[in-house]
């Protein structure tokens, strides 16, 4: 039995288009592991307390957590720590949705990913996730293209392609949609069809990666 690491960022549930682009991916996905699990984190809907990591870090490096209240969140903190990373390494597939929140990541993702961070397993190479594939669906609300006027300003992909492809070492696929603001953004009005083309674009590649993931593990399976 197969299974798959959802990863939502987006705040917005309806019309998220990083969200819409998983959903393709994800029932791709299931269209050939009918009976594989699907186990969810939705980052947006259910962020990460930003203190969590500050408590983790104390812990690891043997700091006084000061009183009995502070000793047990600490203890709660690295345990949702090891969960995350035990969610990452338990996968045989990841699917990652993130859009791109004023030229980067969100500060839940951060979070997530510095939890991530924690576990000394997943950067020592070659660690537990190495190999594994993991596919990125990114919306971005403008164009950052090269020739474009913002091209070089999303510092979301290169951080998230750094973490998961250099230092997890992860086999890293993108299905990106930008331009995904011009509908609701008058400025954007005449980008409105490049926007509904790029976005087009995008779901058949998020069908196309996770095809050929689930592929894969079948294969790698038998």
């Amino acid at each position: 039995m197969t299974t798959l690491l959802r990863v939502d960022a987006s705040i917005r549930v309806d019309g998220s288009v990083s969200r819409a682009l998983a959903d393709s991916a994800e029932a791709t996905w299931q269209a050939e592991h009918p009976d594989g699990v699907v186990v969810r984190r939705d980052l947006g809907k259910h962020p990460i307390p930003s203190d969590v990591w500050p408590a983790v870090i104390s812990a690891n490096m043997g700091l006084d957590g000061g009183p009995d209240a502070d000793r047990a969140e600490t203890a709660e903190a690295v345990a949702l720590a090891k969960e995350l990373s035990s969610e990452l390494k338990n996968a045989d597939a990841v699917l990652l949705a993130v859009p791109l929140y004023n030229y980067g990541i969100s500060q839940h993702v951060k979070t997530w990913i510095d939890l991530l961070l924690t576990d000394t397993d997943l950067v020592s190479g070659p660690g537990p996730v190495q190999g594994k594939p993991i596919i990125f669906t990114l919306a971005r609300g403008g164009g950052y293209g090269a020739g474009t006027p913002r091209e070089g300003w999303d510092h979301a992909t290169p951080y998230l392609e750094r973490v998961f492809g250099d230092m997890f070492g992860m086999d890293v696929r993108q299905a990106v949609a930008e331009l995904t603001l011009a509908p609701v953004t008058p400025a954007m009005a005449e980008l409105i069809d490049q926007s509904k083309v790029s976005e087009e674009e995008a779901h058949s590649s998020a069908k196309e990666h996770a095809a050929d993931v689930a592929r894969t593990l079948t294969e790698t399976a038998a």
